[in-house]
């Protein structure tokens, strides 16, 4: 998996290029982080012992389309007080959590995501591997492993977000 620091910084940069066209809250911006972050709960199935690959288990269900069709839908109805501002909030929210499974297919561990659970709980990767897999628990995070994932996150993660960031301040500074 990717760091949550990874997944909140590539919420960061989707709500920057989002909010060329659409207005979006503080508070759902920081939505759309925990939902780049939330897929990542299903590390509890662990202390379960729910296999790896089963669709319960990390990367399964909770990394799939199906659940961030369902997350954001669910959370943007709640949100939302017209059908412009359910489908902008609905859009935000699906990119913040899909791109959590996005990240991991790009990592260099793990057995996979599981993109089309429950109908198919086949894992994939995606074509590119250039992302350090992250550890799994704080301690192990804090070592010269959880440096190695920062440096790459930082490539790979990182300078996107800084050019979402240019790009976003550069068109809003044109439009004043």
């Amino acid at each position: 998996m990717a760091s949550a620091f990874g997944h909140a910084a590539a919420a960061l940069a989707i709500s920057n290029l989002f909010r060329l066209k659409t207005k979006l809250s503080l508070g759902i911006i920081l939505l759309g982080i925990f939902c780049s972050i939330l897929p990542d709960a299903d590390v509890i199935s662990f202390k379960f012992d729910i296999p790896y690959e089963s669709m319960w288990g990390h990367r399964g269900i909770s990394h799939s389309i199906l659940f961030a069709v369902i997350l954001s839908g669910l959370l943007a109805y709640f949100l939302s007080k017209t059908k412009r501002q359910f489908f902008a909030i609905a859009s935000f929210l699906f990119l913040a959590t899909i791109s959590h499974a996005l990240l991991d297919a790009l990592t260099t561990g793990g057995e996979g995501v599981a993109f089309f659970a429950p109908f198919d709980n086949t894992r994939y990767f995606l074509p590119w591997r250039v992302i350090q897999v992250s550890p799994i628990g704080l301690e192990s995070f804090f070592s010269e492993w959880g440096l190695r994932v920062i440096k790459s996150e930082l490539r790979w993660i990182g300078i996107p977000f800084l050019i979402s960031f240019l790009i976003f301040r550069a068109f809003k500074s044109s439009e004043s």
